[in-house]
């Protein structure tokens, strides 16, 4: 006898799928956080984005989420995420597509690049599931930040409380005060 599935039960996991999707999500997660076949999420994935999904392994490193800038967006993202967790009845999976929308909205409003994508994001949590990575407070400003599970916590301070000396030192910044100076020793 076959297993009758439920339409409503089978909807949601579609929409959660497109959500998924339209955030970029890599196929992986999708495979993870929805009970849909591969070949479903395949078909779903070129509907919506007119291509195929991407090939390759998922990046796999907490190393990557302690650096100074992954750090900051990877904090945000993961408070969001626990704040969706504690205050509202929303599933893992729903959660982590509210919280992902919302950390790209106060990205765009800040006029800051996108650093944490979905799958990045969906790691991270996957990170904290495992016990890899936690979160711990500033000694001066109290916000609570991601850090390896393992290191010393003690007397810790922030990446933007103790900013390291190279800090938003990108090429896109040097070239932007490239064009600023020159453009003030034209005026002067």
């Amino acid at each position: 006898m076959a297993k009758i599935k439920s339409v409503v039960s089978e909807a949601a996991q579609i929409k959660l799928a497109c959500e998924l999707i339209e955030l970029d999500a890599r196929l992986q997660v999708l495979e993870s956080e929805t009970q849909l076949s591969r070949e479903r999420l395949i078909r779903l994935y070129k509907e919506i984005k007119k291509k195929s999904p991407p090939k390759g392994m998922l990046p796999f490193s907490t190393d990557w989420f302690l650096t100074w800038q992954p750090n900051i967006h990877g904090t945000l993202f993961m408070n969001l995420y626990q704040a969706c967790i504690k205050h509202t009845d929303m599933d893992d999976a729903q959660a982590l597509v509210k919280a992902y929308q919302i950390y790209r909205e106060q990205i765009q409003v800040l006029g800051l690049p996108e650093v944490l994508s979905m799958t990045r994001a969906w790691r991270l949590v996957k990170f904290f599931d495992a016990g890899m990575l936690t979160t711990t407070p500033c000694k001066r400003c109290t916000g609570q930040f991601v850090v390896d599970s393992y290191d010393l916590k003690k007397d810790y301070e922030c990446g933007l409380c103790n900013m390291p000396s190279r800090a938003g030192k990108t090429k896109q910044d040097a070239a932007s005060r490239f064009f600023n100076e020159e453009a003030q020793l034209e005026h002067a």
